[in-house]
């Protein structure tokens, strides 16, 4: 997969893409479920496949402050693109020139002379241009009277409801991974780098493994058990805080881990911490010493969990492993 940049036609695209466009907040199973329709429709045009997105999104260039918490930033889509099999990903840069750019410009600008796109593969609700007046109408007349196609993808629903990156920071918000889970495929995760803390944790007992985080809205908030997952694809089990520390400092968002039975450094490691279950809210403690009894407690909840959750994988491996064997008797 090839990340591309600029306002130059691309020679590799000489012969066409077929693209879609979107946030792609978070890569949902709805999300997965349009590129992989976008990836056979590629193959059978014998053409690469195309994610054309924005940074930053562009309800952050319209009000950041306000905008929704974000659940997967750059380096977090282009892993999912990649293993889905994307072929190139477009990242157009959200500033003032293209918030006021309207929708016909947009689209013989950018997705006719420099991204040739073929055939494009929409959500139903699509916007686009000055002041969203671009729509799947405007579109599909544009693209008609050049010779490309338009395909409009439904929704994506699990179990009844319509699968978005609203309703899983609903879910996340509410502490109901399960939720996200299912709407996503996967467990929530974000991919970060360790950076150097503060030192507090290691001066407790308790050493962290640091992440720094944005300073706008975060999608969840609050103490979580974890699984930190390295680029070998080692898997760490932890107890994660994240949020904004009240009882420390407040004053900044942090992501801290700390690792169950892990003694080795990690600092400059990229780790993909997975959240799968939420222990309690962040809260204010009166004293320092409140805060580190509270965390000794946190890290036993999160060793029941793991030791749980660990018995009940082996009595679901036991349990298939008896069905298989009844079967072939």
């Amino acid at each position: 997969m090839k990340l591309l940049r600029g306002l130059k036609p691309f020679g590799a695209l000489k012969s066409g893409v077929v693209a879609t466009i979107g946030n792609f907040d978070g890569v949902h199973l709805g999300h997965q479920a349009l590129l992989n329709t976008l990836i056979q429709r590629s193959t059978t045009a014998k053409l690469p496949s195309m994610v054309i997105l924005f940074e930053p999104q562009p309800g952050e260039f319209f009000d950041k402050q306000n905008a929704p918490a974000r659940l997967s930033y750059l380096r977090d889509k282009l892993a999912q693109f990649e293993s889905l099999g994307i072929d190139y990903v477009y990242c157009l840069s959200f500033n003032q020139q293209l918030a006021s750019m309207g929708p016909d410009e947009f689209i013989q600008t950018f997705l006719c002379s420099i991204l040739n796109v073929q055939h494009l593969l929409i959500g139903q609700d699509f916007r686009f241009g000055k002041n969203r007046l671009g729509n799947v109408s405007l579109l599909h007349q544009f693209l008609e009277a050049q010779s490309r196609s338009l395909e409009i993808f439904s929704d994506f629903k699990v179990g009844g409801d319509r699968v978005s990156s609203t309703n899983i920071r609903l879910a996340l918000k509410d502490g109901n991974m399960q939720f996200a889970k299912a709407c996503l495929g996967r467990d929530y995760a974000l991919c970060r780098r360790v950076v150097k803390g503060d030192g507090r944790g290691r001066e407790w007992g308790i050493p962290t493994a640091n992440f720094a985080m944005p300073k706008s809205n975060l999608p969840l908030k609050g103490v979580f058990c974890v699984n930190a997952v390295k680029s070998d694809k080692s898997v760490f089990q932890g107890v994660a805080n994240i949020g904004s520390r009240p009882t420390v400092d407040g004053s900044k968002n942090i992501l801290e881990v700390h690792l169950l039975d892990v003694n080795e450094s990690l600092y400059g490691d990229l780790l993909q911490i997975e959240f799968l279950h939420k222990l309690r809210d962040e809260v204010r403690f009166n004293s320092i010493d409140d805060l580190i009894e509270q965390i000794k407690s946190d890290i036993e909840s999160a060793r029941s969990y793991f030791r749980v959750n660990s018995q009940q994988a082996d009595y679901r491996k036991q349990m298939n492993k008896d069905e298989i064997q009844q079967h072939t008797l």
